[in-house]
């Protein structure tokens, strides 16, 4: 899978900071709630940081539900572990980006992609291994401020996405039916 570069610690720090000011404002559980996750889901944070919307999917899934917090950064999983060990949230499980082939084909219900597909040199063999592990009737919910308005543009080129509405801060897309 094509990675994009490690942030540094204080680059991290400074961005987990952001994101706590972020959500204060827009509540992770909302945005969640727009995106559609249920109790009993499988969810994969594509990009997790340090895991606000990991913790939030984690406590609407429930403890039928699974959340994958997915990062290249080892400070992000570390954040994430150190949470949900703390809050005894045992239905998260943080891995490293290389281990997304460790996702089983067609389990996930809902993939997040929160503010990292600006990160993407070539989105597209991620979009192929999002497209692989994402159910045929799941939804890859997408929110990057950086981008503007070519976030659908850059997905539909993929070819493995197709435009199915918005919310507020999200856009959703349906997983076309070809082979990554």
């Amino acid at each position: 899978m094509t990675e994009s570069k490690t942030q540094s610690n204080l680059s991290f720090r400074l961005m987990s900071l952001e994101f706590r000011i972020r959500d204060l404002i827009w509540p992770p559980v909302k945005i969640l709630e727009e995106a559609g996750v249920k109790p009993g889901m499988a969810v994969l944070d594509f990009g997790c940081g340090p895991g606000t919307f990991t913790i939030a999917s984690a406590g609407l899934v429930g403890r039928e539900g699974k959340v994958y917090a997915l990062d290249i950064n080892p400070l992000a999983l570390e954040s994430v572990r150190r949470y949900a060990s703390s809050k005894n949230l045992g239905n998260i499980q943080a891995i490293h980006g290389n281990e997304i082939k460790n996702i089983p084909d067609e389990s996930i219900d809902i993939v997040l992609l929160y503010d990292v597909l600006h990160d993407f040199a070539d989105p597209a063999p991620i979009m192929a291994e999002i497209h692989r592990v994402l159910k045929p009737n799941g939804v890859l919910s997408v929110s990057d401020h950086h981008l503007k308005n070519k976030t659908q543009d850059i997905i539909a080129a993929t070819g493995f996405f197709r435009f199915s509405g918005s919310a507020r801060q999200i856009l959703k897309f349906e997983r076309n039916n070809v082979k990554g």
